[in-house]
C-alpha cells in the first residue's frame, strides 16, 4: 500500500509540532528552574535563630541556610557566625546594627561585614554595602554582601568560593574612642539562591571545606557499618552536601537527544519522497 500525500502531510505537521514543543520546553525549563521563588526559599526561615554570636572563628555561632541570628554586644567586639553553602548556590549575607541613642554617642562610626570560606580566605562581594558609615544621629546601619556563585571545584591557586562553611565577621572599623563599649543590638541573616547547572564545573572536591569534616566522614563510616542512623556534621546542610550526579544539565542533554531524533525523522520524511504514485502499477 502506498502512502497518500494527505497522510504524509499529516505526519510532517505532527513532527513539526513536536519539534517546536520540544524547543519551547528547553528554552523555558532553564529559567524556570533558576528563577523559581521556591528554589531560593529558606528551609529554616520559620525557625527561631540563635541569640548570641561567637567571638572567634572557632567559636562562631552556627546558622542554617536562610536563618537569622541576633546578638547583644558592645561596640568594638568582633562577632562571628558560620553557615553552609554548596555548589550551585549564591549566598547573601545581610546585617543590621541597632545603635545606641544619639545622645550617648560622640561621633560617626563605620561598620563592616566580611565573609570567609572554609579555608579562611576572605571572599569578595559581587555587590552590596559591605562597609557603611553611620552618622552620629543614625538609629541603625544596614550592611549586605552578595557572594559569587559557589563552584563545585576550582584550581588550587584560585580564590573561587567552594562548598563548605562560610564565616561571617561583623565589627566596627572606625569609632571614636569614647564610644567603645556602648551596647548595640545586631541581627544577621543568610539567604541562598539556587543557580542550577549553568554554574557547574568539571570536577568536585573530595570533601567540603568544613572544619573536622575528615573526622566526621570517618565517624559516618563507622555508623554505616553498625547500622546506626546518620548524624549531620557541624555546618552541613539539612539535606546533605550536593555535588552529586544530578544537575539540571541532564534536562538539556536528554532534551537535546530527543530533538535530534525528531529532527532526523523529520529530515528523512522530507527526503524519502511520497513513494510510488497510486496510479502506477507494481513492477513498472
Amino acid at each position: 500500500m502506498t502512502r497518500t500525500p494527505r497522510r504524509t502531510r499529516g505526519i510532517r505537521l505532527a513532527l513539526t509540532g513536536t519539534l517546536l514543543a520540544g524547543l519551547t520546553l528547553l528554552t523555558t525549563a532553564g529559567p524556570a528552574l533558576a528563577d523559581d521563588p521556591s528554589a531560593s526559599a529558606s528551609p529554616a526561615g520559620d525557625e527561631a535563630g540563635p541569640t548570641e554570636a561567637g567571638t572567634t572563628f572557632r567559636t562562631a555561632t552556627a546558622l542554617k541556610q536562610g536563618q537569622s541570628g541576633t546578638a547583644q554586644a558592645s561596640a568594638g567586639d568582633y562577632l562571628y557566625w558560620v553557615f553552609p553553602a554548596d555548589a550551585g548556590q549564591r549566598p547573601t549575607v545581610e546585617a543590621t546594627v541597632k545603635l545606641p541613642e544619639s545622645a550617648a554617642r560622640r561621633g560617626t562610626s563605620t561598620w563592616q561585614v566580611d565573609v570567609y570560606d572554609g579555608l579562611r580566605r576572605r571572599q569578595a562581594c559581587m555587590y552590596g554595602h559591605q562597609t557603611r558609615k553611620a552618622a552620629a544621629d543614625a538609629a541603625t546601619v544596614e550592611l549586605s554582601c552578595v557572594l559569587r556563585p559557589v563552584r563545585a571545584w576550582s584550581e588550587p591557586w584560585a580564590d573561587d568560593p567552594l562548598p563548605g562553611s562560610y564565616h561571617i565577621r561583623l565589627t566596627v572599623v572606625d569609632l571614636p574612642a569614647a564610644d567603645l563599649g556602648l551596647p548595640v543590638d545586631v541581627e544577621v541573616k543568610t539567604s541562598i539562591k539556587e543557580l542550577g547547572g549553568g554554574h557547574d564545573g568539571g570536577g568536585a572536591l573530595a570533601e567540603p571545606l568544613v572544619p573536622g569534616v575528615s573526622a566526621a566522614s570517618a565517624g559516618e563510616s563507622d555508623e554505616r557499618a553498625s547500622g546506626a542512623p546518620r548524624a549531620l556534621a557541624t555546618g552541613e546542610p539539612e539535606d546533605g552536601w550536593a555535588s552529586g550526579w544530578w544537575t539540571d544539565r541532564w534536562l538539556w542533554t536528554v532534551g537535546g537527544g530527543v530533538l535530534a531524533a525528531l529532527a532526523a525523522v523529520f529530515g528523512y520524511s522530507l527526503t524519502r519522497g511520497r513513494g510510488r504514485p497510486a496510479h502506477v502499477p507494481p513492477g513498472v
